[in-house]
C-alpha cells in the first residue's frame, strides 16, 4: 500500500476512537433527590393531583457534541408511586390503575435523541408501563454539566412527556386520559 493510502485510513480510525473517547457513561444519582419522576393529572377538573415516583435507577451515555449518540435507560418501582395521601396511592397502585402486583416495574429505552433549535432534544423511545410498550417523545433540554464540589463530574437534564393511560391499558382519570410526567435527571459520570 501506498503511503496516500494509509494515511487518510490511519486518519479516519483515530476519528473513530477520538470521536468516540468523549462520549462518557453516567448513572442517574436518586440519592439525596439530585433526580425525580414526578407526575401530575386533572382531579374532576378542578385542581391538580401531583405526586413523585420515590424509587428509580437508570443510566445513559451522553456527549454534548453528540448529542444524537445519546442513549438512555431506566427503570421505575411503579409500587414506590407517592401522591402525599396514602388511600389515593393504595387506589392508583390497585388493579383499578396500574396494577403493581402484576407490573412492579415500568422501564424506558430511549431509541434515538433529536437535537433541535435552542438547546432542546427530542427523546425517542420505548415506555413499558402496565405490560404494555408505546413510544414514547419527551421534550427535553441540557440543563448543565461539569464538576462537582466531590471530584466527580455531573450532568443534568429536564423533560416533559404527556401520557395517555389508555394507551398503556388502563383507565382514564376524570375528566381526561392524561398524566403529565416532569423528568428531573443529574447523572455522575463513571
Amino acid at each position: 500500500m501506498s503511503k496516500k493510502t494509509i494515511s487518510p485510513f490511519l486518519l479516519a480510525t483515530l476519528f473513530l476512537v477520538v470521536g468516540n473517547a468523549t462520549a462518557a457513561d453516567y448513572v442517574i444519582d436518586t440519592e439525596g433527590a439530585h433526580a425525580s419522576i414526578n407526575f401530575k393529572f386533572n382531579h374532576l377538573g378542578y385542581s391538580w393531583l401531583s405526586g413523585t415516583y420515590k424509587t428509580f435507577s437508570g443510566n445513559f451515555k451522553w456527549d454534548a457534541a453528540k448529542p444524537e449518540a445519546t442513549v438512555i435507560n431506566v427503570e421505575v418501582d411503579v409500587n414506590s408511586l407517592d401522591s402525599n395521601h396514602a388511600e389515593r396511592d393504595k387506589h392508583i397502585r390497585s388493579d383499578d390503575f396500574l396494577d403493581v402486583k402484576k407490573y412492579p416495574t415500568a422501564k424506558f429505552d430511549s431509541t434515538s435523541v433529536t437535537p433541535i433549535k435552542d438547546n432542546k432534544l427530542l427523546v425517542k423511545g420505548n415506555l413499558t408501563l402496565h405490560g404494555v410498550t408505546k413510544e414514547i417523545v419527551i421534550d427535553a433540554r441540557p440543563v448543565g454539566e461539569g464538576e462537582d464540589p466531590w471530584g466527580g463530574y455531573r450532568a443534568g437534564f429536564e423533560g416533559t412527556v404527556t401520557l395517555n393511560t389508555v394507551d398503556f391499558g388502563m383507565p382514564g382519570f376524570v375528566p381526561t386520559n392524561q398524566v403529565h410526567l416532569e423528568l428531573l435527571i443529574e447523572g455522575v459520570r463513571q
